[in-house]
């Protein structure tokens, strides 16, 4: 009897192995899929702008069509394996709209929330000097809206596909979380001015904006915390945003002094202001989406049967 239950163990264990190892080909397939598609795309842009001299003298309206054919890579590389690899609908991703619009008003008041706290402590301590206010209505939108690409991008990439392809092949769902979340700050280490701090920062915003998918399945809340928290530290507040710089911001910010209470170069995701309130935060989404989760539980939020990893 004991050698049977081994021997069953070990057929176990052996398709584990296998699952996890399939997942890990599709995610690569997946990335290889995404730059092809979106070398494509970017090539037919390419004819478009030339087409149309105006859209390549603005900055902000080239940057809105490069993202455009990154998003449009992502989103066709991941119909293509849904369909053809895993047999399941496009909405198992988790854009689903229907009845989603209180998730992205709670994302977009925790980013508020999260910079106005952040901002403000920087502020007050004297860590950040406001030497000037510009309004540039127009380039205010058009940066939303490239934010808004950016965020939809990143979160069905590293959330949607990625995150969600290891939920459905049963790994344990905090550490799904983790891996995407550690993908994600590994996407960001050739940035400008990428640090240590930096590297923890960006892996706890992956944990963050994946909290509450591992129990909704669903990407409105993350989309919009993605969204508002780079418009807001960037073109908004004049953060550098994960490093790089976009052009005029609302406000202008003088660092009497670069360090990692305020960020230095880096922005605000390089501050130790930031990792506490982003561990803080993922601790409260972690505990508001469970506790949502066990009174309505999402039909996508468990493990396939078969899969078990809790």
């Amino acid at each position: 009897m004991e050698s049977m239950n081994e021997n069953a163990g070990a057929v176990l264990q052996e398709s584990k192995v296998v699952i996890y190892l399939s997942v890990a080909a599709k995610i690569v397939v997946y990335v290889f899929l995404i730059l092809g598609f979106a070398a494509a795309f970017a090539f037919l842009a390419g004819d478009l702008l030339a087409l149309v001299p105006a859209l390549a003298q603005n900055g902000a309206l080239e940057l809105i069509v490069q993202e455009s054919c990154f998003l449009a890579g992502v989103l066709v590389a991941a119909f293509i394996l849904l369909r053809w690899w895993d047999r399941l609908p496009f909405s198992d991703l988790g854009l689903s709209v229907k009845g989603r619009l209180k998730d992205f008003l709670w994302g977009t008041f925790v980013a508020f929330a999260l910079y106005g706290i952040g901002f403000g402590v920087l502020y007050l301590s004297g860590e950040i000097k406001i030497t000037g206010v510009q309004w540039d209505g127009a380039n205010l939108l058009l940066m939303w809206i490239f934010m808004l690409l950016v965020a939809v991008t990143e979160e069905t990439a590293l959330r949607g596909f990625v995150l969600g392809r290891l939920l459905n092949a049963g790994v344990n769902r905090f550490m799904a979380l983790f891996i995407s979340a550690a993908l994600f700050s590994l996407l960001h280490i050739f940035n400008p001015n990428f640090s240590l701090i930096a590297f923890l920062n960006i892996l706890l915003a992956g944990l963050m904006l994946g909290a509450s998918y591992i129990y909704t399945r669903n990407l409105w809340f993350p989309i919009a915390l993605h969204l508002f928290w780079n418009w807001l530290q960037g073109p908004v507040l004049g953060f550098e945003v994960s490093g790089g710089q976009f052009g005029n911001t609302l406000l202008s910010l003088e660092l009497p002094e670069k360090n990692i209470i305020n960020g230095g170069a880096f922005g605000f995701e390089g501050s130790v202001v930031c990792t506490a309130l982003m561990i803080i935060m993922t601790v409260i989404i972690l505990k508001s989406a469970s506790r949502q989760s066990s009174c309505d539980p999402c039909p996508h939020s468990a493990p396939e049967p078969g899969h078990a990893g809790e």
